[in-house]
C-alpha cells in the first residue's frame, strides 16, 4: 500500500469510528480467543516431546483379547520379565523398565515419594537433563540414586546433595542409596511423575516365575529404536514371541495377548485405551471452539465490510474516473484488510496476555505466551485472515460502475445480492452461536449430574487411608490401626476393602459358572470387604441381606479356595448371572465346583470415574484384614479435625508408613477433574465467540438502520408507529436466526451426542437443551438490535427525510 492509500484508509477509520471499533475489537476477541485455546491445544499435544529423540522411543502395551473380561483391551503394564525375556530372544534390542514405588525415610520419619525403579540404560534413552552428577553412571551401582530439583531441595535444603545417602524403603526391606546426581524437575507437559531413580533390583529366585509370566503386569516397558521401520519390523516378531513364551495363555496366546508399540509422543492421546480416546475428542473440540470463535469473527469483518461498501461507493468511482483499475482497488482493499487484521491482531495479543491467567486459573495451568512461536503465526495469521476477510468485499467494490453510482442520488447498497449474502452471513454466525448454547448447557449439565448423581453409596463423611497396604505394617500394627481409628472422636465406622471410592488396590476378578449353563460363566469383580464395609458406606441390600459377623459361613478368610461361603452381589452381577429380578438370586448357588452362596443382592456402586463402566461385582467377606487393604471410616463433625486426629494416630502407630488420608468427595472430584477443566475452558471460549457474533450483529444492525432512516421516515410519515418500526428492524434480522437453528440443531446433536458416549454415566439428550438454547440465541439477537432499532424508531420524521 502507497501513502495515500494508508491516509485514505486512516480518514476512513476516523470518520466511521463505530465500524473501526466493531471490526477491531471484534477481530482482536476472536484472535484473542483462538491464541488462548490453540495454546491449551498445543500443550496437550505435546507430551513427552521434551524428552530428546523422543521419536526413537516407543513404550510397549499389554493387548488383552479377553471379551466380557475387565482385562480385556490395552493396557500400559507389561510383566516384569518382558524386557529380559525380549532381549535373550532379540539382543539387539534396547530397552528400559519404570517401576514406581517405595518411600523414603528421612530422619526416621517415612515419606511418599514417586521412586522410579529403572535399568541401567534408562539416562541413556531417557535422557533427562542433569544439573549435578554424569548420566553415564549414575544407574551403574545399585546404590546409587538420583532426585529431582524439588526433591533434593525437600531432603536437603540449599546444601549440595551429592554424596549424602537416603533411605529407600518398600515396605519389607530399607537400603541405603547414595545421592550421585540431580535432574531438572520434569516439565508440566509429562505424564511422568517420579521424583527419584534408582535402579532396579532383581526379583528373588521365588519370585522369577511371577516375574516372567506375561499375565501379571507390573511395570511399564520402553524400547528405543534408530528408525520406524525397525519398530515396523521388531512388530512383525512378537507374535511368534508370545507364541514361545506363553503357554499359559491357552491354545492360541498370540490371538489372546498381543503387544502393540506406541511413540511415547502419542500415549496420551493414541494409547488406544479410553482415556486417549476422551482426552483427544476434548482437545479436538476446544482447538475446535478456538477455531470457530476466529471464524465468527471473520464473518463479522466481512459482513460489515459488505454492508458498508456503499458508503464507499463514490470514492471507488472517482478513484476508477481517474485512472485506477480494477486490480489496483482489490489490491488497495485487502491492503486495508490486512493493516485492520495487523491491528486487530496487536490488540488480541495484549487481550491474551491479559487473559492467560483466567485460563491457567481455569485450567489449572501455568502456561505463558512463547512470543517466538506466536509471533511468526501471528504473521500469518494477519496475511490469511485478511486476504479471505477482504477479498469478497474488495471484490464487490471494485465492481461498481463509475458511471452509474456518480449519478446516483444515494449510495448502492449491494442489491438483492448484498442483502443474502449478509443474510447467509448472520446464518452462519448464529448456527455457530446457537451450537455453542446447547453443547454448553449439555457439557454443564452433565458435569452438575457427575457432582450430584447417585453412585450407590453416601459419598459425604467419608475418609479414606490407602496406605493400610504399605508392606512395612505387621499384622498386629493393622489391627492397632483400626482399633485407634475407631476412637476417633466424630467417627462411626471403621472398615477395610479392598477397594474404596475413588479407587482400587485390586483388580482381581473370576468367572462365576452357572449350574444349568454351559461355559465358565460371566467375569465378575472380586471385591474383599472387612466387618461394617456396607454399613460404612450406607449400602443397604435391594434383596436378602448383606454379611453379619454372626453367621460363620459368610467369612471366607479360611474357605475361599474350597468354597462353601455366602457372598453378595451388585445388581449388574444378577443380571449377569441371568437372574431377572434381584431376588430371584437369593439363596442360589453360583461357582461351579468351588460353590458360593449368594445371600444378598446391593444397588450398583460407583467406585470410580463416571466415564468407567460399573462392573458385574461380587463382594468376599474377610473377617479378617483382606489382602491389599484400604481404610475407609465413616465420619460425623469438622473433616480438618476427623482428618488431623486420623494423621496423628497413623504416626504414632505406624511411623514407618506415610499417611496418605483423602476425603471420599476429593477423591471423587479428581476422577473427573480433567472433564470439569474442559467444561470451563469451553464455557468461557464459547461465551466469547458468542459475545463477538454480537458485537457483530450490533454493527450490522446500527449500519442497517443508518441505510433505511429515508425508509423509517416515510413509513412514519404514512402512519406507522414507533412500535411497528421496531417490529420491522428486529424481524429482519430475527428471520436468519430462526434459520440458523435448523443448522445449529442436528450439528449440536451430534456433537454433543459423541461428547456424552465417552460418559457411562451420563445424562438424557433432552429436546429441551435444543429449545432453549434456540430461545436463547432469539434473546440475544432481538437485545443486540433492540438499541439501535428503538433510538431509529424514535427519529422524526422530517429529519429523516432530509437525512441523507
Amino acid at each position: 500500500m502507497n501513502r495515500f492509500a494508508l491516509v485514505s484508509l486512516y480518514r476512513s477509520l476516523i470518520r466511521h469510528p463505530l465500524y473501526t471499533a466493531v471490526n477491531v475489537g471484534g477481530l482482536a476477541m476472536g484472535i484473542a480467543v483462538f491464541i488462548l485455546l490453540g495454546l491449551y491445544v498445543r500443550f496437550e499435544t505435546s507430551f513427552e516431546t521434551w524428552l530428546p529423540e523422543h521419536q526413537s522411543i516407543y513404550q510397549v502395551q499389554s493387548e488383552w483379547n479377553l471379551p466380557g473380561s475387565p482385562f480385556n483391551g490395552v493396557m500400559q503394564n507389561t510383566p516384569g520379565g518382558l524386557l529380559d525375556m525380549m532381549q535373550e530372544d532379540f539382543p539387539e534390542l534396547k530397552g528400559t523398565r519404570i517401576l514406581t514405588s517405595g518411600k523414603i525415610i528421612h530422619n526416621g520419619v517415612a515419606m511418599s515419594e514417586n521412586i522410579a525403579h529403572v535399568d541401567p540404560d534408562f539416562l541413556d534413552i531417557f535422557r533427562l537433563e542433569m544439573v549435578r552428577g554424569d548420566a553415564r553412571t549414575a544407574m551403574r551401582d545399585p546404590a546409587n540414586l538420583v532426585l529431582s530439583e524439588t526433591a533434593a531441595s525437600r531432603y536437603f535444603g540449599s546444601a549440595d546433595p551429592i554424596g549424602r545417602t537416603l533411605t529407600l524403603s518398600d515396605g519389607e526391606n530399607a537400603d541405603l542409596r547414595k545421592v550421585v546426581g540431580v535432574f531438572r524437575d520434569l516439565p508440566a507437559n509429562t505424564d511422568f511423575n517420579f521424583t527419584a531413580v534408582t535402579p532396579m533390583k532383581p526379583p528373588a529366585p521365588d519370585d522369577m516365575k511371577m516375574w516372567r509370566n506375561l499375565g501379571a503386569l507390573s511395570v511399564s516397558t520402553y524400547l528405543r529404536f534408530d528408525t520406524p521401520g525397525q519398530a515396523r519390523a521388531f512388530i512383525d516378531k512378537l507374535p511368534a514371541f508370545v507364541e514361545r513364551h506363553g503357554a499359559d495363555l491357552g491354545e492360541k496366546p498370540a490371538e489372546t495377548l498381543r503387544y502393540p508399540l506406541t511413540p511415547i509422543a502419542d500415549l496420551r492421546l493414541a494409547s488406544g485405551d479410553k482415556g486417549s480416546d476422551n482426552r483427544r475428542l476434548t482437545i479436538a473440540m476446544l482447538g475446535l471452539v478456538g477455531l470457530l470463535a476466529l471464524v465468527i469473527a471473520i464473518v463479522n469483518y466481512v459482513n460489515l465490510a459488505v454492508a458498508r461498501a456503499g458508503l464507499r461507493a463514490r470514492e471507488v468511482a472517482m478513484r476508477k474516473v481517474v485512472g485506477a483499475s480494477r486490480g489496483a482497488l482489490i489490491q488497495q482493499f485487502l491492503g486495508e484488510a490486512i493493516v485492520l487484521v495487523a491491528l486487530a491482531a496487536l490488540v488480541g495479543l495484549i487481550l491474551a496476555e491479559l487473559g492467560l491467567p483466567l485460563i491457567n486459573a481455569a485450567a489449572d495451568l501455568s502456561l505463558t505466551l512463547p512470543y517466538g512461536v506466536v509471533l511468526p503465526v501471528l504473521a500469518l495469521l494477519i496475511v490469511v485472515i485478511g486476504a479471505v476477510a477482504g477479498f469478497y468485499p474488495a471484490v464487490l467494490l471494485s465492481r461498481y460502475p463509475a458511471a452509474l453510482v456518480l449519478a446516483s442520488a444515494r449510495s448502492p447498497g449491494g442489491g438483492r445480492a448484498g442483502a443474502r449474502v449478509r443474510e447467509a452471513l448472520v446464518v452462519l454466525q448464529f448456527t455457530l452461536a446457537t451450537g455453542f448454547i446447547i453443547a454448553a448447557g449439555v457439557l454443564f449439565a452433565q458435569m452438575q449430574h457427575v457432582r450430584s448423581v447417585d453412585l450407590g453409596f453416601q459419598r459425604e463423611g467419608l475418609l479414606i487411608v490407602p496406605a493400610m497396604t504399605d508392606s512395612s505394617l505387621t499384622e498386629s500394627q493393622r489391627l492397632a490401626l483400626l482399633a485407634a481409628l475407631r476412637d476417633v472422636r466424630g467417627v462411626t465406622h471403621v472398615t477395610t476393602a479392598t477397594l474404596a471410592a475413588g479407587g482400587s488396590n485390586s483388580h482381581a476378578a473370576e468367572n462365576m459358572p452357572v449350574p444349568g449353563t454351559p461355559g465358565d460363566g460371566p467375569t465378575l469383580r472380586k471385591i474383599s470387604v472387612g466387618p461394617d464395609f456396607f454399613a460404612t458406606y450406607g449400602m443397604t441390600p435391594v434383596a436378602g441381606r448383606v454379611f453379619d459377623p454372626n453367621y460363620r459361613s459368610d467369612d471366607s478368610t479360611e474357605t475361599e479356595r474350597a468354597g462353601g461361603f455366602n457372598i453378595v452381589i451388585n445388581r449388574k452381577a444378577a443380571e449377569a448371572l441371568g437372574f431377572a429380578l434381584p431376588q430371584d438370586a437369593i439363596g442360589k448357588t453360583v461357582g461351579g465346583h468351588r460353590a458360593r452362596t449368594i445371600v444378598g443382592v446391593v444397588e450398583d456402586a460407583r467406585f470410580f470415574s463416571p466415564r468407567t463402566p460399573i462392573d458385574p461385582a461380587v463382594y468376599v467377606y474377610k473377617a479378617r484384614i483382606p489382602d491389599w487393604p484400604m481404610v475407609t471410616m465413616r465420619y460425623q463433625g469438622d473433616p480438618r479435625q476427623v482428618m488431623e486426629q486420623t494423621r496423628t494416630v497413623w504416626r504414632r502407630i505406624a511411623p514407618s508408613a506415610p499417611f496418605n488420608g483423602a476425603h471420599a468427595d476429593r477423591r471423587l472430584t479428581e476422577l473427573y477433574a480433567a472433564d470439569d477443566r474442559a467444561a470451563r475452558l469451553f464455557g468461557m471460549g464459547a461465551g466469547l465467540a458468542i459475545l463477538i457474533g454480537c458485537v457483530g450483529l450490533w454493527g450490522l444492525a446500527s449500519f442497517s438502520t443508518q441505510q433505511r432512516v429515508k425508509e423509517i421516515g416515510i413509513r412514519k410519515t404514512l402512519g406507522a408507529s414507533s412500535s411497528d418500526i421496531v417490529k420491522l428492524l428486529v424481524a429482519q434480522f430475527l428471520r436468519p436466526v430462526l434459520i440458523a437453528n435448523l443448522f445449529a440443531w442436528p450439528l449440536a446433536f451430534f456433537a454433543a451426542r459423541t461428547w456424552l458416549a465417552g460418559f457411562d454415566d451420563r445424562i438424557a439428550l433432552s429436546p429441551l437443551y435444543f429449545i432453549g438454547a434456540s430461545v436463547v440465541a432469539v434473546l440475544i439477537a432481538v437485545l443486540t438490535v433492540l438499541s439501535q432499532s428503538i433510538r431509529a424508531s424514535r427519529a422524526a420524521p422530517a429529519w429523516a427525510l432530509r437525512h441523507d
